[in-house]
């Protein structure tokens, strides 16, 4: 008996880390003081252009969407959704990303699988100029099964305390506004993927969607940090909600005070053609999408109304459309 005949093949997870080092070289930043391989990674805590600044982390994982990509044998896209999703998050709170670590956990390493992701997730760390500071691969067949993985990362950012944005500034009479999503992002995909896949295939071509269910479903969940950046510079926004789980009312409910709600326009923008699919193939009921769907709204801007135009310009690029309005609850 040794340790690869019990499932776990140390040597594979040796030769994984040189497959990486590239991906994650490319990743680094002037703060990294550090290179892959050692207990912890260190990052430079000096910040001399932050008046206060303020670390800001949080952790997530991308569901049940790795379900979608290892029946389509797409690997190389989940990555990039693990980061952004994580991106979005902080940059909800006003902070910029400085470094993220991941952590990919499977019941037996498929060096080429494992690779592909982590290569995701060093693209889109260098995409959102956060340094790849470490992670951990972890064999583990006694809980998964062949063929089947998991992920998750946690990324730290700063902002600096003046300019935190945790609802304290939202007022009655502030403008929502959207920015579209690229598809069901990084959730409701158990929902989904019951509602699909007794009809569909995931490599069905459908002519809705102009691509294949599988294409449609794991659509790269989209960063809004170059995009927002002229926004928060400028200081315009009262408040960001990232449009995840819970749908649009859930997440942007999260930074409203006691007495306030939200007046939505639901049908005012254009929803992406999977979501239609998804309620039809489901027969899945108005409410129940909203709840769990973004339905094309992957982050919402709350602003004041005398300053909802200048928003509208600085995000012409990026196709921005009016949502609704916060209103006295």
């Amino acid at each position: 008996m040794d340790y690869k005949l019990a499932g776990v093949d140390i040597k594979a997870g040796e030769e994984l880390v040189d497959d990486i080092k590239p991906f994650v070289k490319a990743t680094r930043t002037p703060g990294v003081l550090s290179e892959i391989g050692l207990f912890g990674g260190f990052f430079d805590a000096r910040f001399p252009d932050y008046e206060h600044p303020v670390l800001v982390a949080s952790t997530d994982g991308v569901g049940t969407k790795l379900k979608v990509a290892v029946m389509a044998g797409v690997h190389d896209t989940v990555g990039q959704c693990l980061v952004n999703h994580c991106v979005n998050d902080i940059l909800a709170c006003g902070a910029r990303p400085l470094f993220f670590l991941d952590y990919f956990a499977t019941g037996r390493l498929e060096r080429g699988v494992a690779r592909d992701v982590i290569k995701g997730v060093a693209q889109a760390c260098a995409e959102n100029g956060a340094a790849l500071l470490g992670g951990e691969t972890a064999e583990m067949p006694s809980i998964y099964a062949d063929g089947d993985y998991d992920m998750a990362g946690t990324i730290v950012g700063v902002v600096d305390k003046p300019r935190i944005l945790n609802g304290s500034r939202v007022e009655v009479g502030d403008v929502l506004i959207g920015l579209p999503s690229t598809g069901l992002h990084t959730n409701g995909y158990s929902l989904a993927r019951a509602a699909l896949f007794p009809t569909y295939s995931v490599d069905q071509y459908v002519d809705e969607l102009g691509q294949t269910v599988g294409q449609a479903l794991l659509a790269v969940h989209r960063s809004y940090l170059h995009a927002l950046t002229p926004v928060l510079d400028a200081g315009l926004a009262t408040g960001l909600s990232h449009i995840t789980g819970g749908g649009l009312v859930g997440n942007t409910s999260r930074i409203l005070r006691d007495g306030m709600g939200l007046e939505i326009a639901w049908g005012s923008w254009d929803v992406p053609p999977i979501f239609d699919l998804i309620q039809s193939a489901g027969s899945i009921a108005d409410a129940e999408m909203q709840h769990v769907f973004n339905l094309g709204v992957g982050m919402i801007v709350v602003a004041r109304p005398d300053n909802a135009d200048s928003v509208m310009r600085l995000l012409a690029d990026h196709h921005p459309f009016r949502v609704g309005a916060v209103v006295a609850s």
